[in-house]
């Protein structure tokens, strides 16, 4: 009876007060969130308690599983397992206690900021800062883990006499891999690009969406995903349409014919910029940049806030302007002029009128009878 007693209430106790403890503890942390609502680190701190329950329960299992007297012939394995599995449980909830923690001082952070080019610096280095922070807490987890084996132990020794030759072989296979890495650190403390910038790579218009410590990731306009190491970003130029401040100046072109209004065309850009939500109202400009013999080309410079608002205006401005011009001004659109060239006064094209005139009915339309 006693053999089935005592694992019972060694192991059911274990369980049980691990159960009521993480179960006091989330009504704790619960309550300090209700009562503390200027900051979220309670109710971040409340992701952790699946692993805050399996350090508990494997610490309790851990230490009183000699007393259960279960399989006295595999106490050996099945201690080790245990250990194993409080190390992970360990390192997991120190991974989620530093993420509170990061989490809450950025929005601290962002409260007291209101720079959005700011918070994008510090928003990417903050996820970068937890990646390293997970990266070294699985590194330490994983050595402890194996340091529990004894052979691992032994071994020891001999790993750290060709510590030398294994960390020359390893830097020389892993050169991209460590580029990469110190690439994204050099982003991170750099303010080179940020989460959220606009930017421009290989002709591609996008919006800089994850940030790691070896690729990044652009979100296209047609939510395409780019995705490419960072160490692109450091060894080549690329365009950021939101360092400084993020007020742009957009172009719109249009071909028009040499007769074309052109002091009815400002009017008529000046009126549709102010029916415009997304120009900020702070220049616009018309002006001819280009002649061809058919054509000539007029620019229109237009203002918005943002990457996104420039190009609302200059949709809503090429459009309406080529509407207005086919409504109002169909003469002052390209088209293709078939009459013949004007000659110098005094000069004649010796022909006569007679042959002039046959010309000009050889390129009459042929008229068709009944």
């Amino acid at each position: 009876m006693e053999n089935i007693l005592r694992p019972l209430i060694v192991i059911g106790g274990s369980v049980v007060l691990t159960l009521l403890i993480g179960w006091v503890t989330d009504r704790l942390l619960r309550k300090a969130d209700e009562r503390h609502n200027e900051t979220p680190l309670w109710g971040l701190l409340r992701r952790g308690r699946i692993p805050y329950q399996l350090v508990l329960c494997a610490a309790m299992l851990r230490g009183s599983y000699d007393e259960a007297r279960l399989l006295d012939e595999h106490r050996v394995g099945i201690g080790r397992a245990l250990t194993l599995v409080l190390i992970g449980a360990a390192a997991w909830l120190v991974v989620r206690i530093a993420a509170a923690v990061v989490e809450t001082s950025y929005s601290r952070y962002a409260r007291a900021h209101r720079d959005a080019a700011r918070l994008r610096r510090v928003r990417t280095q903050v996820s970068l800062i937890m990646r390293v922070v997970s990266a070294v807490v699985g590194v330490v987890a994983v050595a402890a883990m194996l340091l529990t084996f004894p052979a691992m132990r032994a071994a020891g020794a001999s790993l750290l006499a060709s510590a030398g030759i294994l960390g020359i072989v390893a830097g020389v296979a892993a050169q991209s891999t460590l580029s990469n890495m110190f690439a994204g650190l050099q982003i991170a403390f750099g303010d080179m690009v940020r989460l959220g910038d606009t930017v421009v790579v290989d002709g591609e218009w996008g919006t800089v969406e994850e940030i790691t410590l070896t690729f990044l990731t652009v979100r296209t306009w047609d939510e395409r995903r780019i995705t490419m190491p960072v160490s692109y970003f450091t060894s080549k130029p690329f365009e950021n349409w939101s360092r400084g401040t993020p007020q742009m100046t957009g172009i719109v072109h249009w071909h028009v014919d040499h007769s074309a209004p052109l002091d009815a065309m400002r009017e008529r850009l000046r009126d549709i910029l102010r029916e415009c939500p997304a120009w900020d109202g702070r220049a616009h400009g018309l002006d001819v940049t280009d002649t061809t013999p058919n054509t000539m080309q007029v620019r229109a410079l237009v203002t918005a806030k943002d990457a996104d608002d420039i190009w609302t205006v200059r949709v809503t401005v090429r459009e309406q302007m080529i509407r207005w011009l086919s409504e109002e001004h169909p003469y002052a659109l390209p088209r293709v002029n078939t009459a013949d060239a004007l000659l110098p006064p005094g000069r004649s094209n010796g022909r006569s009128s007679h042959d002039g005139a046959t010309s000009r009915r050889v390129h009459e339309p042929p008229r068709t009878g009944r």
